[in-house]
């Protein structure tokens, strides 16, 4: 390997472990918040509503930090988007109540999607295409990590300590990210060279093009089967009764699947198409959705997430990778972006409207609607597969 090679190698790996400690943060402040809330005698909706703000200002910013991060390069945007983790977790920890974790969210939502558009269009330049759904890998790897260890740690903090410690000890992991990118000590990718070139048809002539729209909506469904599990279920652990250390270990049984699942994609790679991939995770996803309201025990709310995470867990580097093969010369930062925007709206939509449902009809009805949306997604992915 040259020395070249062996830089870049080195490079991706630290970028990979920077985004292992913001992604904590993300993942260890919606369980925080969601229990915090619940605490405080808060309803779905409202939970449903915190939930929702991630999501709000990445579904208006996603395509315009996309363009600027083809045009600027990805450092400053990961910059920008460490220091707002710092800020919008440590937020709760000066005042009371719930009205600080509005906004709260809100900046964090905003800056984990500084951090991750950046990250996504740096990882789609690292090495040559062949090397492409490889890398993306052991980018989903790296969040499977801080997937398990955010929720885990978050629960283990509600329990033996305070909410507020763990939102202050959350507030400690992004600093590392900070002081490294502040420095400069990465050589990551500059400004796109094609950007200029690129045409300018904007968001419109991106959704016009069949095959990006067909990745489109299957990530947005699978998305939304995500941000699903993290959100509900903390409500319905909390609703049957369960501690903060097992909806925890719950939650990080996903990860633990989704890592699991990750570290054999290489060899389901060449096996499988990747909408061979996509069908099958949307038809298990929608499955193991219908079954969680039958359920109230840990041991099998354990093996249904678990499952859950090997569908999803699949399923991230292939849109990834799809998204990279597919987007224009010079535009796959906004390419990522306009996909950003999309999961973000589902994101944002989906758990206001099913955390009324819960409130109202309960939540066995939000988990099987979820998954008929799914099972339908499935339907669709073979179609797509096919043409």
């Amino acid at each position: 390997m040259s020395h070249a090679a062996r830089t870049r190698s080195h490079t991706f790996i630290a970028l990979i472990a920077l985004g292992i400690l913001n992604h904590t943060v993300l993942t260890g402040s919606r369980v925080t918040v969601s229990l915090f809330a619940l605490s405080q005698g808060a309803s779905p909706l409202v939970v449903g509503t915190l939930m929702s703000l991630y999501a709000f200002l990445p579904m208006l910013f996603s395509v315009s930090t996309g363009r600027l991060s083809d045009r600027i390069g990805v450092r400053r945007p990961m910059l920008l988007g460490s220091c707002g983790l710092v800020v919008g977790v440590a937020l709760p920890c000066f005042g009371s109540g719930i009205a600080p974790l509005f906004a709260s969210t809100s900046l964090l939502g905003v800056s984990f999607m500084l951090f991750q558009l950046a990250t996504q269009n740096a990882t789609g330049g690292f090495g040559p295409p062949s090397e492409r759904a490889k890398n993306f890998s052991l980018l989903a790897l790296g969040y499977s990590i801080s997937g398990f260890c955010g929720p885990l740690l978050a629960g283990v903090m509600i329990d033996n300590a305070s909410f507020v410690a763990t939102f202050a000890l959350l507030a400690l992991l992004p600093l590392f990210p900070v002081a490294v990118l502040a420095r400069g000590g990465l050589d990551l990718p500059g400004p796109q060279h094609d950007h200029a070139r690129a045409p300018s048809g904007g968001v419109p002539e991106l959704l016009q093009n069949p095959h990006l729209r067909r990745v489109f909506i299957v990530n947005a469904l699978l998305s939304m089967a995500w941000d699903m599990h993290s959100f509900f279920i903390p409500i319905y652990g909390a609703r049957i009764g369960l501690s903060a250390s097992r909806i925890g270990v719950i939650l990080a049984s996903f990860a633990a699947a989704t890592f699991a699942v990750r570290v054999l994609m290489p060899r389901i790679a060449r096996s499988f198409s990747e909408f061979q991939v996509l069908t099958t995770a949307l038809f298990v996803a929608g499955a193991t959705y219908a079954l969680f309201p039958l359920v109230e025990r840990v041991g099998p709310l354990m093996a249904l997430s678990f499952t859950l995470g090997l569908a999803l867990g699949s399923a991230q580097p292939m849109v990834m990778s799809l998204l990279h093969s597919i987007a224009p010369a010079g535009r796959m930062g906004e390419a990522v972006g306009v996909r950003m925007t999309i999961v973000n709206a589902s994101t944002f939509g989906v758990p206001l409207l099913f955390g009324a449902v819960g409130s109202t009809l309960g939540l066995a009805p939000v988990f099987w609607s979820v998954g008929a949306a799914l099972a339908a997604g499935g339907i669709f992915a073979r179609r797509a597969g096919k043409t």
